[in-house]
């Protein structure tokens, strides 16, 4: 099946949700009156059956989206069939109206690097990833968002980063899971000014954000999702929202859990309000 974009008929407007993780998958379901929807990590149900067979009681109170970590897009190798194979299946299990992974590559040679490394920016890699993508949005059948990440190294290449996701997903015909504390993260670790970043990307594109705080380590800004939303993200959204159809707004959490559960919930809260004072009018469950 092809995807067209933009996907006006297939996208709807979820709101705010969280991550699902775990330690708070209880929490997330006696809350479920303060959570529009949930982000899966695909990996964690691909090939794990017990683990699918949790996902049609989450399914009857939340719509499901899966996000990948290990797609690895930008290997040199092709996309993995098995593995593609396996996220068509649970894009149609959770009746997902989109699914996303990272621009980045996670294996080389066939071994697992257990991060989300930058590729080089390159035309020969734009041509290949894009190509990619428009194979993984054909076999899944949704439309499939690419996310920038946070890195701590910047490759050199021959056009900027914005540059470089612009011409992947305009070739691609794909969306984008704009990661507003990535772009943060990267501003400050790398000394850019973030507006310049997003007013030079296809807000159009963006279909979904992740909003998370991260810690220091010595002078780099770390993306470890361990603290509430950083008040500069906040500043971003606000940018960003009179621009970008946004259809999904998702809280990031991995550290301190569940005794941080109440913060998360606090930043789903502000994240309605800073929406709710944007003249974007984005449409809310």
């Amino acid at each position: 099946m092809s995807v067209a974009w933009p996907p006006a008929t297939t996208v709807p407007h979820l709101g705010v949700g969280v991550g699902l993780r775990a330690e708070i998958e209880q929490l997330v379901v006696d809350h479920a009156e303060q959570i529009d929807w949930l982000e899966l990590i695909t990996e964690d149900y691909l090939f794990n059956p017990h683990r699918r067979a949790t996902l049609a009681a989450l399914r009857e109170r939340f719509p499901l989206i899966p996000h990948g970590v290990e797609l690895s897009i930008g290997s040199a190798e092709p996309v993995d069939e098995e593995y593609l194979s396996a996220l068509a299946e649970l894009v149609a299990l959770v009746d997902a109206p989109w699914c996303s992974d990272h621009l980045c590559f996670t294996r080389a040679g066939g071994i697992a690097l257990s991060a989300l490394l930058p590729l080089p920016r390159t035309e020969e890699v734009v041509a290949a990833v894009a190509d990619k993508v428009r194979h993984i949005q054909q076999v899944v059948g949704v439309p499939f968002l690419l996310e920038n990440i946070s890195a701590f190294i910047d490759l050199p290449g021959e056009m900027p980063d914005a540059e470089f996701l612009t011409r992947i997903v305009e070739r691609a015909d794909c969306g984008i899971l704009l990661d507003l504390t990535n772009v943060y993260n990267n501003a400050v670790n790398h000394q850019f000014d973030p507006l310049t970043y997003l007013d030079a990307i296809p807000l159009e594109r963006v279909v979904q954000v992740h909003l998370a705080g991260g810690t220091y380590a010595g002078d780099l800004l770390q993306d470890n999702h361990r603290t509430a939303v950083h008040t500069e993200v906040w500043d971003l959204l606000r940018h960003v929202l009179p621009h970008a159809p946004i259809s999904g707004f998702m809280i990031e959490r991995d550290g301190k859990l569940p005794d941080d559960f109440p913060e998360i919930l606090a930043d789903i809260a502000r994240t309605r309000e800073v929406i709710g004072t944007s003249d974007a009018g984005v449409g809310l469950r």
